[in-house]
């Protein structure tokens, strides 16, 4: 009998009564109004007079008029790089301990993202609203036993001045609560190691002493992991080594695109439970089996806005102009694209983050992804987004009895002097382009009737190359993201097109 999972069901159980009855446009409120208080002998705050916006009526109101957009590269060029400079209380109370880095899409010089204590705070808070949140989900009592495989980047931090410095993943993992360590795998020496593949190899090796109850990580590696893992101990499926496995969470992409490969991994079903921890704070979690929807972590350090999804309110860099309007919690409506803003005790304020979301319950703040705003295609018109996209991935998995992981599209002029929608797909297709890129044209058609209008018009045609996903995943490994907080570049401008078709030709070849 699981006697500690059946306590620590209990636990979670009675924790889960008490917090599940939020009011969620009331705790906006009330972030707002912490976010402002604390922050308000910052530099920022008095640049922007917080102490005038918190007399005022209407704080949401009078916080938006104030207060402009900001993207990563504003914030840093006008606010952040003061931190650097040693300045203190600059956007938030204090230094942040932390910065994560995120190379995002570009495979740029890395961003560095202050994360404070308070985030710290707000981020282990959210991870237990996560736990108590499985008591939802009619998981047995010996679930709670058994161990939780966290994958991510490495916790070995680098020390910098009087920081330290990490992707997301790997800061979080290395302040996991006293109590979670002897539940977490690989554990601590296997999590430091910075090597991606040589920490990989050190799973595998030791996979065959864990009783893993759960995995969680981005789906692209916690993919590779399991390969690894199945190739090394020769089996047909990861359930034949960790036959307890019964949940994965899922981060930092959609799920969407990798369920049929993630499947084909499994010896039986796992419940899948989407989350949306980013580089600025842990956004989002899904909270109830009855629908693929995550809730807004709307009481945990983090204020959100919501800009209606209009192509005419993004810059050609991708940030946002500053006349276009955004709402409230309270004024969202279900089933529209929304661009996300988010004001943080990261010191983070009216912060572009770069994802699109669409509500698919108010009352209950449930979002999902939609794409991202540089990820969002509209050259010729067309007006694509990733969900459009992913749609048409899933129309082609089904069409050709395939799995398509990865891919990315770039609207490219052709040596005719015509647009075209070019698209890389990491898969293995019987089929030849052609006959795919029809397909995938004849979707788009039917779904999106703005891609309808602009084949009569500007674009000209759809072109598809078929490539093995360990493309993708070659690419990615030199942006120096392998295991880390990646979102593949979905979309590209003609210029990273060209640098990206430079290295699959010159993969190809060697």
């Amino acid at each position: 009998m699981a006697i500690l999972g059946n306590i620590i069901k209990g636990i979670i159980n009675l924790t889960d009564t008490f917090t599940s009855d939020i009011n969620h446009i009331q705790a906006q409120e009330k972030t707002l109004q912490h976010l402002l208080e604390t922050a308000k002998k910052t530099q920022f705050g008095r640049h922007y007079q917080f102490k005038e916006i918190l007399e005022s009526e209407n704080l949401a109101a009078t916080f938006a008029a104030n207060v402009p957009y900001f993207d990563y590269n504003s914030l840093q060029k006008k606010w952040w790089h003061k931190i650097h400079d040693g300045e203190e209380d600059v956007t938030w109370v204090g230094n942040p301990s932390y910065f994560a880095l995120s190379s995002g899409t570009t495979g740029k010089t890395s961003k560095k993202i202050p994360v404070t204590n308070d985030m710290i705070d707000a981020i282990k808070t959210a991870g237990v609203k996560q736990v108590t949140s499985l008591n939802n989900f009619d998981l047995p009592a010996d679930f709670f036993e058994k161990d939780i495989m966290m994958l991510g980047s490495s916790t070995d931090l680098a020390k910098k001045d009087d920081h330290l410095e990490g992707e997301i993943s790997g800061i979080s993992a290395s302040n996991i609560p006293f109590w979670f360590k002897g539940y977490y795998k690989p554990g601590e020496e296997i999590a430091k190691i910075e090597d991606w593949d040589e920490r990989v190899q050190h799973i595998a090796e030791n996979a065959e002493n864990w009783d893993i109850g759960a995995l969680s990580g981005i789906p692209a590696w916690i993919e590779l992991m399991m390969q690894k893992v199945i190739e090394h101990h020769q089996l047909d499926n990861i359930h034949q080594i960790w036959p307890n496995l019964k949940v994965y969470t899922s981060g930092g992409v959609a799920f969407g695109p990798y369920e049929k490969s993630f499947n084909a991994l499994l010896g039986k079903p796992v419940t899948v439970i989407d989350t949306y921890l980013a580089s600025e704070g842990y956004i989002a979690t899904q909270v109830r089996p009855e629908t693929g929807a995550m809730q807004l972590n709307t009481d945990n350090g983090i204020y959100f806005e919501f800009v209606p999804m209009n192509p005419d309110y993004i810059n050609e860099d991708g940030s946002l102009k500053q006349d276009a309007p955004s709402l409230t919690l309270r004024e969202v409506e279900p089933g529209k694209d929304y661009i996300l803003i988010i004001s943080t005790v990261s010191g983070a304020w009216r912060y572009l983050i770069g994802d699109t979301i669409e509500f698919t319950d108010t009352e209950k703040a449930e979002i999902k992804i939609t794409g991202r705003t540089k990820f969002f295609l509209n050259t010729v018109g067309s007006q694509l987004s990733v969900n459009k996209m992913d749609d048409a991935i899933k129309h082609l998995e089904e069409k050709f009895k395939t799995q398509i992981t990865e891919y990315t599209i770039c609207a490219k002029r052709f040596d005719d002097g015509e647009f075209y929608h070019s698209w890389y797909l990491g898969a293995d297709i019987g089929a030849n382009d052609k006959k795919i890129a029809k397909a995938l044209d004849n979707f788009l058609k039917d779904a999106n009737k703005n891609y309808k209008v602009a084949r009569t018009k500007a674009l000209k045609g759809v072109k598809v190359n078929v490539i093995p996903v360990e493309k993708f995943y070659d690419w990615n490994d030199r942006n120096k993201k392998k295991g880390g907080q990646v979102k593949m570049e979905r979309v590209m401008k003609e210029e990273k097109f060209t640098e990206w078709e430079a290295f699959i030709n010159k993969k190809q070849k060697s």
